[in-house]
C-alpha cells in the first residue's frame, strides 16, 4: 500500500516542491515525509593527497525499515582536473521531505543553504580552487596534517551559522535559503554524477546498521572517513557526543518550537505601528500655516523609507 501511495503521490509532490526549490538541483531522488535529523559534530581526517576533494557528510534515506543512515564525509579523488563537488541537499514544502542528489561541475551549485561545514558554508566553496590544472587548498578550512602538499594558502571564512546544523531547505524549521543566479547557472551547467568510489562509499553506509539514526540517535560512530569506504581505517573519526546533536525524535518537533518563535502576529503588527508614526495625521493636520505644511515634507520622505527597508529582505 506505502508503495503504491508512493507511486500516485510522489509524482504531484515533487511538482509541489520544484518551485519551492528554485529548480536549483536536477537530480531529484527519494522522497520521505520525516525530517531528517541535525548534522552531527565531527572533525575533519587529514587529507590523503593532492587533488582529493572533500565531500560533506550527509543523512540519507534507507526505506521504512531502516529510516535515516549516516553517509560519512570523505575525501574523494576529484574526477576530472577543474571540476568540485556541488554536495546534495534535503529540501522541503512544508510536507514532503526530497532528497537532491550532488554533482560534480566546474562551478559550485546551490545545495540548499546547508552549513556542511569544511568550506560548505551554506554557498560556494571556501575549501580550494583550481589553477593550471592542481587544487589549491585553504588550510583555515582543510585539514592538510601531515601531508606533502605546497598548494596551500590561508583565507579567514567568516561563518555567521555556527550552531546552526539543520540539514534541510525550506519548509517549517528549515534553512530558508534560494539559490543565486550563479547556481542556478551551475545546475544547469554540465554535470558528472557522483563516482563509483562515491556510491560504494553509499552502499557500505547503507549497509551498516551503526549508522542508522534509530540505533546512533544522531552521532554516528564513523562520522568521517580518510578516503572513500575506509570504514576500518585507523583515521576514521567518530561524531563529537554531547551537545546540540538531535536525535531524530527532538529534530522532528523542532519544527513546531521554530514555529511558535516565528511570531506571525508580533511580524504582522510591527509594520502598522511604524507606517502610523511615519504618518502623523494629527501633528499634520494642527498645522494651519502654509509655511509650516511646506515643513512637512521630510515626514513624507521619512514614510517612504521604511517601504525601501520592507524591501531588502
Amino acid at each position: 500500500m506505502l508503495n503504491n501511495w508512493r507511486r500516485s503521490v510522489l509524482p504531484a509532490l515533487i511538482l509541489l516542491v520544484l518551485p519551492a526549490m528554485s529548480m536549483a538541483q536536477v537530480g531529484i531522488g527519494v522522497s520521505v515525509n520525516l525530517a531528517p535529523p541535525e548534522l552531527p559534530v565531527y572533525e575533519q581526517p587529514a587529507i590523503p593527497s593532492e587533488g582529493f576533494l572533500w565531500t560533506p557528510g550527509y543523512w540519507a534515506w534507507g526505506g521504512d525499515e531502516q529510516g535515516y543512515y549516516w553517509v560519512p564525509g570523505t575525501w574523494v579523488l576529484a574526477p576530472q582536473s577543474g571540476y568540485l563537488w556541488t554536495p546534495g541537499y534535503w529540501g522541503s514544502n512544508g510536507g514532503a521531505f526530497l532528497w537532491n542528489e550532488g554533482y560534480w561541475g566546474t562551478r559550485i551549485g546551490f545545495y540548499g543553504g546547508v552549513n556542511y561545514g569544511f568550506g560548505y558554508g551554506g554557498s560556494g566553496f571556501q575549501g580550494g580552487y583550481w589553477r593550471g590544472g592542481h587544487l589549491f587548498y585553504n588550510r583555515s578550512v582543510v585539514n592538510v596534517g601531515n601531508t606533502n602538499i605546497t598548494n596551500v594558502y590561508t583565507r579567514t571564512v567568516a561563518n555567521n551559522i555556527t550552531n546552526n546544523r539543520v540539514s534541510y531547505n525550506g519548509g517549517s524549521g528549515g534553512v530558508q535559503a534560494r539559490a543565486s543566479a550563479t547556481e542556478l547557472a551551475a545546475a544547469h551547467a554540465r554535470h558528472l554524477p557522483a563516482t563509483a568510489a562515491q556510491q560504494q562509499h553509499v552502499q557500505a553506509a547503507r549497509s551498516n546498521p551503526a549508522l542508522r539514526a534509530s540505533s546512533n540517535h544522531g552521532n554516528p560512530p564513523i562520522a568521517a572517513t580518510p578516503r572513500a569506504g575506509a570504514f576500518s581505517d585507523k583515521g576514521v573519526i567518530a561524531a563529537k557526543t554531547g551537545g546540540a546533536a538531535a536525535e531524530p525524535a527532538a529534530h522532528k518537533a523542532a519544527p513546531v518550537q521554530h514555529k511558535v518563535a516565528a511570531a506571525p502576529a508580533e511580524h504582522k503588527a510591527a509594520p502598522p505601528v511604524q507606517h502610523k508614526v511615519a504618518a502623523a495625521p494629527a501633528e499634520h493636520k494642527a498645522a494651519p500655516p502654509v509655511e509650516h505644511k511646506l515643513a512637512a515634507a521630510p515626514p513624507v520622505a521619512h514614510k517612504a523609507e521604511p517601504a525601501e527597508h520592507k524591501d531588502k529582505p
